[in-house]
C-alpha cells in the first residue's frame, strides 16, 4: 500500500517533474505541443513548486510506494467560483496518478486524505474543476460523491478551455 505525506520544499524538483509528467502523459495527446509546453513552463517549475508547497493557503499531498512517487494532491482554499456555494470551500486544484497504477486505489486513496485535509481546515464543501473531455476523471469524482454545479474557462495556453466545476459536502 503506498504511503501518504505532506511535501515539503525538498520535493519541489521532484514533483515539478512528476507533476509535468502526469499531465502531458494525461492531456498531451489532445492538445497541442505549443499549450502543452505554455502550461508546463507556467505551472510546473521547481520554483513554481517550492512557493506552492511553501504557501500556507496550499497544501501539498505525495503518494509514495517504495520512494517511488506514484501520485500527489494539491488543495488550495482560495476564492471559488460563484457556482460553489458554501461558507468555507477548499479546492481540489490537482490530483494525479502515474498511469501505471490507475484503478488500482491510489486516487482513491488521495481524495479520502484530500477530504481529510480539508475537514481538519474547517472546509464545507470541496470543489474542483475537470475537463470536460476527461471522462475517466468526471467518472471518478462522481464516484466519490461529487455533482456538478457550473463550468470555468481553463486556459491551457492560448486554448480557452471548458472545466466542469464539481462539488461534494465535506462532512465530519
Amino acid at each position: 500500500m503506498p504511503t501518504l505525506r505532506t511535501a515539503d520544499r525538498g520535493d519541489a524538483t521532484r514533483l515539478s517533474a512528476f507533476a509535468e509528467h502526469t499531465f502531458r502523459d494525461t492531456f498531451g495527446a489532445t492538445n497541442a505541443p505549443e499549450d502543452m509546453a505554455d502550461h508546463c513552463r507556467t505551472s510546473y517549475g521547481p520554483d513554481i513548486q517550492a512557493r506552492e508547497i511553501a504557501d500556507p493557503a496550499r497544501l501539498t499531498l505525495l503518494c509514495e510506494e517504495k520512494s517511488r512517487l506514484v501520485g500527489f494532491a494539491q488543495l488550495r482554499w482560495e476564492d471559488a467560483p460563484a457556482c460553489v456555494a458554501a461558507r468555507a470551500p477548499g479546492e481540489i486544484q490537482r490530483l494525479y496518478v502515474v498511469t501505471d497504477r490507475h484503478g488500482q486505489g491510489v486516487a482513491r486513496q488521495l481524495m479520502d486524505a484530500c477530504l481529510a485535509a480539508m475537514r481538519v481546515r474547517g472546509s464545507d464543501v470541496a470543489w474542483l474543476g475537470v475537463w470536460e473531455h476527461n471522462p475517466r476523471a468526471i467518472a471518478f469524482y462522481r464516484k466519490c460523491g461529487f455533482v456538478e454545479v457550473g463550468d470555468h474557462v481553463f486556459p491551457l495556453g492560448s486554448d480557452p478551455q471548458r472545466d466542469v466545476v464539481m462539488v461534494r459536502p465535506v462532512v465530519g
